[in-house]
């Protein structure tokens, strides 16, 4: 069944669609190969259930999880998120610090706090699922044309193209060339099957991740492979993007246990990276009589980190913080570094 486009991206008509296929010659036999091809090779992932496939809240749970997140880490979280708030509405009502220390861990909270936004917005004014229109989404915090395009694809098959890293990869190596934002949504639309768009995109997305990859594509594993101009011969150089040189860092911590409880301080709201999060207070210089545990290695986007861990002497006053029980951990949003450390050090020191 065909379903009408609405929103931004506006209505798009046979004339339309003809037009936007007509450049890489895509028709409904090329469609039909990525939809055959996407049948049998998808992977099988928790975000692709039936029981979730029409699900508005669970497409967009699963869409932001996935920004800048790899699949196998974002699995997990996942599940225990739609455990924990099974509908737009039971985040809507959910604290902030609950939602982020079920987050902790996956980073890039700035897309929880949003995620929480969207919630609330939607339930103060009345509704109690996503809006089904283009510009009603954009409206909402955290949603951009990927994240809009993506839910109503997926979700209510509504014809939006969804342009991620993975499909761009791919449609720019379709044309031989790399795309505008605007040349690739148009060539993105183009290949999306009349009655099934989010089938195509999530298709698009899964050639991109598994077949199309950046640096070695499987160029006979692919199934639309007699539409591409590039054929593996460019590799990466259509769609690579600068990146930023890796800054390292060294940083210190104290790992301060005290009747099963350890010191932690929580980071200012005002703090540039991951404000409101919990963690181990910094050691600022050397004090006589420490004790040095071991290093933990930890990746923030671009930064590298060393991180240093020592125990406090005893007799020393406490480090600037709060006792925390392990109990009391589980249910703070920590910063990934001082999980790790927690994970490394805490049992060992406690005993």
């Amino acid at each position: 069944m065909t379903r009408r486009e609405t929103g931004a991206a506006g209505a798009t008509g046979a004339g339309e669609r003809r037009k936007a296929a007509a450049p890489n010659g895509i028709g409904a036999a090329a469609r039909r190969s990525l939809l055959r091809w996407f049948a049998v090779a998808q992977r099988d992932l928790p975000w692709r259930r039936p029981e979730r496939a029409n699900d508005t809240y669970a497409v967009w749970v699963s869409e932001v999880m996935l920004q800048q997140t790899r699949v196998a880490a974002a699995e997990a979280y996942y599940l225990r998120f739609l455990a924990r708030y099974p509908r737009l509405a039971d985040l809507a009502r959910a604290k902030e610090a609950e939602v982020l220390a079920l987050w902790s861990g996956l980073g890039y909270y700035r897309r929880p706090r949003q995620m929480l936004r969207a919630a609330r917005a939607v339930l103060a004014a009345g509704g109690r699922e996503l809006p089904e229109g283009f510009n009603e989404l954009l409206a909402l915090p955290g949603f951009g044309r990927y994240t809009a395009g993506a839910v109503l694809s997926i979700a209510r098959q509504q014809r939006h193209p969804a342009v991620d890293g993975n499909i761009r990869r791919v449609l720019s190596r379709l044309a031989g060339r790399a795309l505008t934002n605007a040349e690739a949504e148009a060539a993105n639309r183009a290949w999306l099957d009349e009655h099934r768009p989010g089938d195509s995109n999530q298709a698009l997305m899964e050639l991109g991740a598994t077949v199309c990859a950046p640096r070695a594509p499987r160029c006979g594993e692919c199934p639309i492979r007699r539409y591409c101009r590039d054929r593996g011969r460019a590799g990466a150089a259509l769609t690579a993007r600068p990146r930023r040189a890796p800054e390292r860092r060294q940083e210190s911590y104290w790992l301060a246990i005290h009747g099963g409880r350890v010191r932690l301080r929580r980071r200012p709201a005002t703090a540039a990276i991951m404000p409101g999060l919990w963690e181990l207070p910094q050691r600022r210089a050397a004090v006589s009589g420490e004790r040095r545990l071991g290093q933990v290695r930890h990746a923030i986007t671009y930064r590298q980190i060393a991180a240093s861990v020592y125990a406090p002497p005893d007799g020393l006053p406490p480090p600037a913080g709060q006792w925390r029980s392990k109990a009391e951990c589980a249910a703070l949003a920590l910063t990934g570094l001082t999980k790790k450390i927690l994970r490394r050090f805490a049992a060992g020191e406690q005993a």
